[in-house]
């Protein structure tokens, strides 16, 4: 099923991989540029209040401390359209761990003394940090994040659910999340008399770049934004973060490139988290399995710097056939960081929550969850009425089953047992929308037989060089090792950022038309280009963000295998299988590497991963990998992700989908639905550790 054997398609090895395991890729504090000095941020040590006071005295005594910037001296910026980077403009705090000064020194070891050395008085406020489904202060917002509307009602879900054969209703938990990308985020920023130029650590450097602009008031080509290598970023490099503006600050103040490497246990504060989700679920069916309602509300929380919402009700307006339905938010604003983009915003939560419900309704009717799934498969989107583009659910489901052995599965709950553990298999289904940005992108053939493709794309540890490089030799015709990539430069034609799985896609659609139109140059050209080359340049402004009259999702289907000890309450992932149907499959090992690395993520949002709010001090408690849990390797087991074929023209010109999030999208799902057949008791509250099992488990 994967690569055909043509550039596109193929599974070509990443082009910057040999760099990166020679150390040879430069990351943004990896630039040794002369004089460079280091900056440490100060946060908040209160939950609410406002700076009264700070003394920097000793920290300005301090060996190789060169300057303490505060709301009282630090450059002025104009209003963000972001307002969590208004860093060091006014006295106020909104929550812990906000930064109210900044210690620039001619080391990182001088810069993190002198932080240490800063005293901050401040004027506490009262704080509320704690989510409750019922909290009074929640309001049903306008739209979600997305532009998604925050309510929609199809029919009368309310009747239909009380008057139904077969119903569930039940709630359930995800906690806050956050991303630790493997790179901290980091700027090393350095002023030119007239010019700014950034290393920064982002998904999207064309977008840093308008942002600093309009900060610092300065015309965009002014400014250039490096983002050449990133140590990925999962959400929360989406756009400009403070790191970004403190390094600017800094370094117009001191004259000296400055870097800006935020420690690890800063990033849950102030550059986003996965905002957590209260879930209720309420599903009617009639006896053979059909749904007839479909209720899915949420409750999450905000900051009061801006208003974010997880989109987690989202996913059931596009899932399956219910002629009766509600989906609903409820956002409160609390005393918290701001909550932002983490992979999968809204599916990943959203659809743990659906499936696992799903589940529950197979067990209430005594179906195959498989079957079940295929009962309810909708014909058109169930919310917007509009055909799909393409749609292969059933089929992931059917290929999953055959390959994962799930006809040999034995439904009853705690059917299997091997000494004390307990063995179970679960079932979740997957989507992620089709999303696409419009982008430019330059191409150019040189006269020694080679091309340059040129776009500001970023490659955030995906393979994007690679996968654009094969778009432009099949638009080209020619042989992969024929095209060089260019990409991580403001410089370079502006593109859209890395972000909801719409990266390839944009990139690729805007590499793919300035290819074609440089073919068409080159048919119309005798001889060989001229010393310069010959170049053509494409810009799909009007096309990529056109609207489509097709739903236009991936799907997939998740199978997982599990064995839960009656004696510890360890939940151990066996393996887990992955079929998915994204569109043409733009290179089969980078596409591979992103489903099992999603699928690994899920693994983590199931059994390792959460974070809990101090409700005392307002902080989150688990802020490093210390206490806030990834997967190891030892946690980790056989992962297997595949694809159906998927032919689709109603997308871009290669016929792809995103794949960078599908691969986390439910596979919590299945993980939980296989803890459940093996124990037969259901854990309704993320992460399932062994103290939350254990408990349920009578132990």
């Amino acid at each position: 099923m994967a690569g055909t054997g043509t550039a596109l398609g193929a599974p070509a090895e990443r082009r910057e991989g040999r760099l990166k395991v020679t150390g040879g890729a430069r990351y943004a504090a990896e630039h040794p540029l002369p004089n460079r000095a280091h900056a440490r941020p100060v946060p908040a040590s209160v939950a609410r209040g406002r700076v009264t006071a700070v003394d920097a005295a000793a920290a300005l005594g301090l060996p190789g401390v060169l300057a303490v910037l505060t709301h009282e001296n630090a450059p002025r910026l104009a209003e963000p359209d972001d307002p969590t980077l208004a860093v060091l403009q006014t006295s106020d705090v909104p929550h812990r761990g906000w930064f109210v000064a900044l210690v620039v020194a001619e080391s990182l070891e001088a810069a993190r003394a002198g932080a240490a050395a800063v005293r901050v008085e401040y004027a506490e406020e009262e704080h509320d940090v704690v989510l409750t489904p019922d909290h009074p202060g929640a309001y049903e917002p306008e739209t979600a994040n997305g532009g998604y509307p925050g309510r929609r009602e199809h029919g009368h879900p309310e009747s239909a659910f009380g008057s139904a054969a077969v119903r569930v209703d039940v709630s359930y938990r995800v906690p806050p999340l956050h991303n630790h990308p493997m790179e901290p985020h980091t700027t090393t920023a350095y002023w030119a008399p007239d010019h700014l130029t950034v290393y920064n650590s982002s998904q999207g450097g064309s977008d840093v770049r308008d942002t600093l602009a309009a900060l610092f008031e300065l015309p965009a080509e002014r400014i250039t934004v490096v983002a050449d290598h990133v140590g990925g970023g999962f959400g929360s490099k989406g756009t400009a973060r403070p790191d970004v503006v403190l390094a600017a600050m800094a370094s117009r103040v001191t004259g000296r490139p400055v870097t800006v490497a935020l420690p690890r246990r800063f990033l849950p504060a102030v550059v986003g988290h996965r905002a957590p989700t209260l879930h209720r679920l309420r599903l009617g069916a009639e006896a053979d399995g059909r749904l007839t309602s479909l209720t899915h509300e949420v409750v999450t929380h905000t900051s009061r710097v801006k208003e974010f919402v997880e989109q987690a009700a989202v996913p059931a307006r596009v899932m399956y056939a219910a002629p009766h339905s509600l989906t609903a938010h409820r956002v409160v604003r609390l005393d918290v960081p701001s909550p932002s983009w983490m992979r999968a915003p809204g599916e990943a939560p959203g659809m743990y929550a659906l499936e696992s419900a799903l589940d529950e309704l197979a067990t209430e009717l005594g179906m195959d969850p498989v079957e079940l799934r295929v009962r309810n498969e909708p014909e058109r989107e169930p919310d917007s009425g509009k055909p799909f583009s393409s749609r292969h659910l059933v089929e992931c489901l059917r290929e999953g089953a055959r390959r994962f052995g799930w006809a040999r599965r034995d439904p009853r709950p705690r059917s299997r047992a091997e000494g004390p553990l307990l063995v179970g298999t679960g079932v979740a289904a997957a989507t992620y929308p089709v999303l696409v940005q419009p982008s430019t992108a330059e191409a150019r053939a040189l006269p020694d037989g080679t091309f340059e493709v040129r776009v500001n794309a970023t490659d955030i540890g995906t393979g994007a060089r690679t996968v654009l490089a094969q778009v432009a030799a099949d638009a080209l015709g020619v042989p992969l090792e024929r095209v060089r990539t260019e990409v991580g430069d403001s410089d370079l034609p502006p593109a859209s950022l890395a972000g909801g799985s719409s990266g390839t896609a944009s990139w690729g659609w805007a590499v793919h038309e300035a290819c074609v139109r440089l073919a068409a140059r080159l048919a119309d050209h005798a001889g060989p280009p001229p010393g310069t080359g010959l170049s053509a340049r494409a810009d799909t402004a009007g096309q990529a963000d056109a609207e489509s009259s097709y739903a236009r999702h991936a799907f997939g289907a998740h199978f997982a295998e599990v064995t839960v000890d009656t004696v510890t309450g360890e939940v151990r992932v066996r393996r887990m299988l992955g079929v998915f149907a994204a569109g043409r499959i733009l290179n089969a090992r980078t596409a591979r590497s992103q489903f099992i690395g999603g699928m690994t993520m899920g693994l983590g949002m199931a059994l390792t991963e959460g974070s809990t709010m101090d409700a005392a001090f307002g902080d989150f408690a688990e802020s490093d990998l210390a206490s806030y849990h990834v997967p190891a390797h030892a946690d980790v087991p056989r992962i297997e992700a595949d694809w159906i074929d998927e032919a689709d023209t109603h997308l871009n010109p290669m016929g792809s989908k995103g794949i960078g999030e599908i691969g986390i999208v439910g596979s919590a799902a299945a993980i939980g639905n296989a803890v459940h057949h093996a124990t037969g008791v259901r854990c309704r509250e993320l992460p399932l550790t062994p103290d939350k099992v254990l408990a349920l488990l009578g132990g």
